[in-house]
Protein backbone atom coordinates (compact mmCIF):
# COMPACT_ATOMS: atom_id res chain seq x y z
CA UNK A 1 0.00 0.00 0.00
CA UNK A 2 1.35 3.73 -0.81
CA UNK A 3 2.54 5.96 1.99
CA UNK A 4 0.49 9.46 1.80
CA UNK A 5 3.47 10.60 0.46
CA UNK A 6 3.66 8.64 -2.41
CA UNK A 7 0.44 8.41 -3.60
CA UNK A 8 1.05 12.87 -3.60
CA UNK A 9 3.50 11.92 -5.79
CA UNK A 10 1.74 9.64 -7.88
CA UNK A 11 -0.84 12.28 -8.07
CA UNK A 12 1.17 14.92 -9.13
CA UNK A 13 2.71 12.61 -12.19
CA UNK A 14 -0.79 12.05 -13.39
CA UNK A 15 -1.87 15.61 -13.29
CA UNK A 16 1.51 16.24 -14.94
CA UNK A 17 0.43 13.75 -17.81
CA UNK A 18 -2.89 15.14 -17.74
CA UNK A 19 -1.83 18.56 -17.90
CA UNK A 20 0.65 18.39 -20.65
CA UNK A 21 -0.40 19.51 -24.18
CA UNK A 22 -0.64 16.52 -26.26
CA UNK A 23 1.50 16.97 -29.97
CA UNK A 24 -0.26 19.00 -32.53
CA UNK A 25 -2.15 17.22 -34.84
CA UNK A 26 -1.14 16.96 -38.63
CA UNK A 27 -3.43 19.30 -40.80
CA UNK A 28 -5.76 18.24 -43.18
CA UNK A 29 -5.18 19.20 -46.53
CA UNK A 30 -8.03 20.24 -48.72
CA UNK A 31 -7.48 18.19 -51.66
CA UNK A 32 -6.02 21.47 -53.52
CA UNK A 33 -2.64 22.34 -53.26
CA UNK A 34 -3.33 25.95 -54.33
CA UNK A 35 -5.83 26.30 -51.62
CA UNK A 36 -3.88 24.66 -48.81
CA UNK A 37 -0.94 27.59 -49.31
CA UNK A 38 -3.99 30.14 -48.40
CA UNK A 39 -4.17 28.24 -45.06
CA UNK A 40 -1.48 28.56 -42.21
CA UNK A 41 -1.33 25.19 -41.18
CA UNK A 42 -1.06 24.58 -45.12
CA UNK A 43 -4.10 22.42 -44.43
CA UNK A 44 -7.21 21.97 -42.24
CA UNK A 45 -6.94 21.59 -38.57
CA UNK A 46 -7.83 18.75 -37.14
CA UNK A 47 -11.29 18.90 -34.81
CA UNK A 48 -12.43 22.25 -36.51
CA UNK A 49 -15.48 22.87 -38.72
CA UNK A 50 -14.64 24.20 -42.13
CA UNK A 51 -17.61 26.21 -44.00
CA UNK A 52 -17.99 25.92 -47.95
CA UNK A 53 -20.37 28.73 -49.01
CA UNK A 54 -21.52 29.34 -52.76
CA UNK A 55 -22.54 26.91 -55.88
CA UNK A 56 -20.35 24.03 -56.32
CA UNK A 57 -19.35 24.08 -52.47
CA UNK A 58 -19.58 20.16 -52.13
CA UNK A 59 -17.70 19.01 -54.86
CA UNK A 60 -14.58 20.85 -53.22
CA UNK A 61 -15.96 19.67 -49.78
CA UNK A 62 -15.81 16.12 -50.68
CA UNK A 63 -12.38 16.43 -51.80
CA UNK A 64 -11.26 17.80 -47.90
CA UNK A 65 -13.46 14.92 -46.86
CA UNK A 66 -11.53 12.30 -48.87
CA UNK A 67 -8.13 13.28 -47.51
CA UNK A 68 -9.33 13.11 -44.15
CA UNK A 69 -10.25 9.47 -44.39
CA UNK A 70 -6.98 9.55 -46.18
CA UNK A 71 -5.12 10.64 -43.51
CA UNK A 72 -6.40 8.06 -40.62
CA UNK A 73 -8.48 5.42 -40.17
CA UNK A 74 -11.74 7.15 -40.00
CA UNK A 75 -15.05 7.14 -41.78
CA UNK A 76 -16.95 10.09 -43.53
CA UNK A 77 -20.31 10.91 -42.01
CA UNK A 78 -23.02 12.74 -44.29
CA UNK A 79 -25.49 13.83 -42.58
CA UNK A 80 -28.75 14.34 -45.07
CA UNK A 81 -32.16 14.48 -44.59
CA UNK A 82 -33.26 15.97 -47.86
CA UNK A 83 -31.72 12.82 -49.59
CA UNK A 84 -29.43 15.42 -51.90
CA UNK A 85 -26.13 13.17 -51.25
CA UNK A 86 -25.45 10.62 -54.64
CA UNK A 87 -22.83 8.10 -53.38
CA UNK A 88 -21.73 7.10 -56.91
CA UNK A 89 -20.65 10.41 -57.60
CA UNK A 90 -18.81 10.65 -54.05
CA UNK A 91 -16.99 7.35 -55.28
CA UNK A 92 -15.89 9.69 -58.88
CA UNK A 93 -14.34 11.91 -56.74
CA UNK A 94 -12.03 9.42 -54.79
CA UNK A 95 -14.24 8.75 -51.68
CA UNK A 96 -13.58 5.00 -50.37
CA UNK A 97 -17.80 3.93 -50.06
CA UNK A 98 -16.70 1.35 -47.81
CA UNK A 99 -15.67 3.60 -44.88
CA UNK A 100 -19.06 6.22 -45.62
CA UNK A 101 -22.12 6.49 -43.54
CA UNK A 102 -24.96 8.07 -44.77
CA UNK A 103 -27.26 9.60 -42.26
CA UNK A 104 -30.98 10.71 -43.18
CA UNK A 105 -32.50 12.10 -40.11
CA UNK A 106 -36.23 13.14 -39.87
CA UNK A 107 -36.33 16.04 -38.55
CA UNK A 108 -33.93 19.33 -38.16
CA UNK A 109 -33.46 18.33 -34.31
CA UNK A 110 -32.73 14.55 -35.20
CA UNK A 111 -29.89 16.35 -37.93
CA UNK A 112 -28.80 18.82 -35.06
CA UNK A 113 -28.11 15.93 -32.69
CA UNK A 114 -26.80 13.56 -35.29
CA UNK A 115 -24.17 16.31 -35.95
CA UNK A 116 -23.26 16.70 -32.25
CA UNK A 117 -23.01 13.07 -31.95
CA UNK A 118 -20.78 12.46 -35.46
CA UNK A 119 -18.50 15.22 -35.00
CA UNK A 120 -18.54 14.40 -30.98
CA UNK A 121 -17.01 10.25 -32.03
CA UNK A 122 -13.36 9.70 -32.09
CA UNK A 123 -13.77 7.03 -34.86
CA UNK A 124 -15.04 9.63 -37.19
CA UNK A 125 -12.48 11.27 -39.81
CA UNK A 126 -15.34 13.92 -41.15
CA UNK A 127 -18.62 15.01 -41.21
CA UNK A 128 -19.98 16.67 -44.23
CA UNK A 129 -24.00 18.12 -44.51
CA UNK A 130 -25.87 21.39 -45.65
CA UNK A 131 -27.29 22.84 -42.86
CA UNK A 132 -28.81 26.01 -44.52
CA UNK A 133 -30.23 27.55 -41.16
CA UNK A 134 -27.69 27.29 -38.05
CA UNK A 135 -28.07 29.37 -34.92
CA UNK A 136 -25.04 31.02 -32.67
CA UNK A 137 -25.50 28.06 -29.96
CA UNK A 138 -26.00 25.29 -32.09
CA UNK A 139 -22.80 25.97 -34.17
CA UNK A 140 -20.68 26.44 -30.78
CA UNK A 141 -22.10 23.28 -29.82
CA UNK A 142 -21.25 21.93 -32.82
CA UNK A 143 -17.80 23.59 -32.65
CA UNK A 144 -16.80 22.00 -28.83
CA UNK A 145 -17.91 18.41 -30.13
CA UNK A 146 -15.40 18.37 -33.23
CA UNK A 147 -12.93 19.81 -31.12
CA UNK A 148 -13.75 16.79 -28.44
CA UNK A 149 -13.92 14.72 -30.96
CA UNK A 150 -11.41 15.67 -33.48
CA UNK A 151 -13.39 15.38 -36.73
CA UNK A 152 -13.33 18.10 -39.75
CA UNK A 153 -16.68 19.21 -40.04
CA UNK A 154 -17.29 20.43 -43.49
CA UNK A 155 -20.51 22.10 -43.54
CA UNK A 156 -22.01 23.01 -47.56
CA UNK A 157 -24.10 26.33 -47.15
CA UNK A 158 -25.55 28.97 -49.38
CA UNK A 159 -23.52 32.25 -49.94
CA UNK A 160 -26.20 33.62 -47.51
CA UNK A 161 -24.95 32.28 -44.82
CA UNK A 162 -21.65 34.88 -45.07
CA UNK A 163 -24.13 37.21 -43.08
CA UNK A 164 -24.36 34.90 -40.07
CA UNK A 165 -22.76 33.88 -37.10
CA UNK A 166 -19.44 31.39 -37.50
CA UNK A 167 -17.46 29.12 -34.99
CA UNK A 168 -15.73 27.81 -38.55
CA UNK A 169 -12.14 28.03 -38.32
CA UNK A 170 -11.96 28.96 -42.01
CA UNK A 171 -15.28 30.65 -44.39
CA UNK A 172 -14.31 29.53 -47.78
CA UNK A 173 -16.70 31.04 -50.62
CA UNK A 174 -16.98 29.18 -54.11
CA UNK A 175 -17.97 30.80 -57.09
CA UNK A 176 -18.17 28.93 -60.47
CA UNK A 177 -16.24 30.40 -63.38
CA UNK A 178 -16.72 29.72 -67.47
CA UNK A 179 -14.53 27.14 -68.60
CA UNK A 180 -15.80 24.88 -71.64
CA UNK A 181 -14.61 21.24 -70.90
CA UNK A 182 -13.62 21.80 -67.67
CA UNK A 183 -15.21 22.75 -64.12
CA UNK A 184 -13.59 26.29 -62.43
CA UNK A 185 -13.96 27.79 -59.50
CA UNK A 186 -12.70 30.94 -57.76
CA UNK A 187 -12.31 29.79 -53.75
CA UNK A 188 -12.43 32.99 -51.62
CA UNK A 189 -11.26 32.88 -48.02
CA UNK A 190 -14.11 35.13 -46.53
CA UNK A 191 -12.59 34.27 -42.58
CA UNK A 192 -9.56 32.02 -41.93
CA UNK A 193 -8.04 31.87 -38.01
CA UNK A 194 -4.58 33.20 -37.89
CA UNK A 195 -4.77 34.14 -41.65
CA UNK A 196 -5.55 37.40 -43.76
CA UNK A 197 -9.14 36.85 -45.25
CA UNK A 198 -10.36 38.11 -49.31
CA UNK A 199 -7.49 35.91 -50.93
CA UNK A 200 -8.62 34.03 -53.35
CA UNK A 201 -7.09 31.23 -55.97
CA UNK A 202 -8.64 30.19 -59.17
CA UNK A 203 -9.09 26.40 -59.80
CA UNK A 204 -9.69 23.74 -62.12
CA UNK A 205 -10.72 20.70 -62.12
CA UNK A 206 -9.83 18.20 -65.05
CA UNK A 207 -11.49 14.77 -66.28
CA UNK A 208 -9.58 12.66 -64.44
CA UNK A 209 -10.47 14.47 -61.21
CA UNK A 210 -7.20 16.48 -60.26
CA UNK A 211 -7.26 19.73 -59.70
CA UNK A 212 -5.23 22.64 -60.36
CA UNK A 213 -4.26 26.61 -60.15
CA UNK A 214 -5.12 28.82 -63.10
CA UNK A 215 -4.56 32.01 -60.83
CA UNK A 216 -3.61 33.88 -57.46
CA UNK A 217 -6.28 36.80 -56.77
CA UNK A 218 -5.09 38.59 -54.05
CA UNK A 219 -8.52 39.91 -54.06
CA UNK A 220 -11.26 41.64 -51.17
CA UNK A 221 -14.62 40.62 -52.04
CA UNK A 222 -18.26 41.73 -51.24
CA UNK A 223 -19.15 38.74 -49.69
CA UNK A 224 -15.45 39.18 -47.23
CA UNK A 225 -16.54 42.11 -46.42
CA UNK A 226 -19.94 41.62 -45.29
CA UNK A 227 -18.98 37.95 -43.53
CA UNK A 228 -18.14 39.07 -39.56
CA UNK A 229 -14.40 39.93 -39.43
CA UNK A 230 -13.91 37.51 -35.94
CA UNK A 231 -15.82 34.95 -34.29
CA UNK A 232 -18.92 35.57 -31.40
CA UNK A 233 -18.16 37.05 -28.47
CA UNK A 234 -16.29 34.21 -26.17
CA UNK A 235 -14.69 32.77 -29.42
Amino acid sequence: MLSRDEQTQFLRQRLRQIEAPSPAAAPISSGISALDALLPARGFRQGTLIEWLGSGATTLALFAARQACRAGPGALVVIDPQRRFFPPAAAGLGIDLSRLVVVCPATLTDASWAWNQALRCSAIAAVLGWPARLGSREFRRWQLAAEAGGALGLLVRPASAARGPSWADVRLHAQPLPAPGHRRWQVETLYCRGAESGRAVEIEIDEEGSFRETRSLPVVSALAAAAPAARPAGA
